[in-house]
């Protein structure tokens, strides 16, 4: 797609991502966002469907994302970015289609929103393809003004990592492994993380697909094998898993994600949580620690201070997830 030089710069200033999640990770999914995009607060994201933003992201990093949509105008009414739509110049062997989001604020009926997207098709200048076009461009509305851009769907390839050959019941889910990652490591450029109880691996595998430097660890010889051989199978070296006693562990990380220990028979005791949580703040200044018991007090004994914190429900099995630096 060619663009003009201005709508070039506008396309890399700013972007709409749309967004859904079950009602039981929408704390999971406020922090997530809020943390990706820098927002100042969780309001930027009540009761809707979409975040404004100009930091850009790869659609797919986020399991709660469903596409980012690039701005190349927005205006007040839709005839407003009629002339905006006659400026696009596609290649000639680009096809397209122009969708509404369903996700803006007051949007139109299905047969208005068919009509819009007729409207702006017919002033792009090329062949339009309704099924697997080259390039879609979507329209949306936000607050009280329409925009229009180029949009992308976000890849989904990750979700064949929830067949992994090795796994347990009770481990994190890729979903939820998926949030995590991006909560410690909103920018993944030169960051290296740290899972100290890795278990099968799935918090490593979902880092390693997101291209974040991330090391595995586990003290269960078992789940060490799990990991080595799920890492493996999605074509990642097994190597980054190591079986030691995190306690042990050395080095430093921009930061961690630690799933405490726990079963349903036996609890963890205090003074070994309280252990493993110093080691930790030993090995970064920024860790996502997630329990099953509220583990507060043993976090501003090891020095932690607790910045965000939210919960996961499944049914009545409750995980605390602490965000502390």
């Amino acid at each position: 797609m060619v663009l003009t030089d201005s709508e070039r710069s506008l396309t890399h200033k700013k972007y709409v991502y749309t967004f859904a999640c079950h009602e039981n990770e929408r704390e999971l999914c406020t922090l997530e966002l809020s943390t990706m995009f820098g927002l100042d607060s969780a309001a930027h994201l009540d009761s809707r469907s979409y975040v404004r933003s100009n930091i850009n992201v790869p659609p797919g990093r986020s399991p709660f994302i469903h596409g980012r949509l690039d701005v190349l105008s927005e205006a007040d009414t839709v005839n407003d970015l009629l002339p905006a739509a006659a400026r696009i110049h596609l290649l000639p062997e680009q096809t397209f289609k122009v969708v509404c989001l369903k996700e803006g604020d007051h949007m139109p009926d299905y047969d208005r929103s068919r009509q819009l997207e007729r409207e702006v098709g017919m002033c792009i200048r090329g062949k339009a393809q309704m099924k697997q076009p080259k390039v879609t461009f979507g329209l949306i509305k936000t607050g009280e003004k329409w925009i229009l851009g180029q949009w992308t769907v976000a890849d989904r390839s990750w979700q064949s990592h929830q067949q992994k050959p090795q796994n347990y019941s009770t481990g994190l889910g890729v979903t939820l492994a998926r949030a995590l990652v991006n909560i410690a490591i909103p920018k993944v450029e030169n960051h290296r993380l740290l899972d100290p109880c890795c278990g099968m691996g799935t918090v490593v595998i979902e880092a390693l697909s997101m291209g974040i430097e991330t090391r595995g660890n586990d003290l269960n010889p078992l789940a060490v094998q799990g990991a080595r051989i799920n890492l493996p199978h999605y074509g990642y070296d097994p190597a980054c898993i190591t079986l030691r006693d995190m306690n042990e562990l050395d080095g430093t990380y921009d930061a961690a994600i630690l799933d405490m220990p726990y079963n349903l028979c036996s609890v963890l005791p205090d003074e070994e949580q309280r252990r493993m949580l110093t080691s930790l703040r030993r090995l970064t200044k920024r860790a996502i620690v997630v329990s099953t018991e509220w583990v507060e007090e043993h976090l501003l004994a090891a020095g932690w201070e607790v910045n965000q914190y939210c919960t996961v429900r499944k049914g009545t099995f409750i995980r605390h997830i602490w965000l502390c630096t």
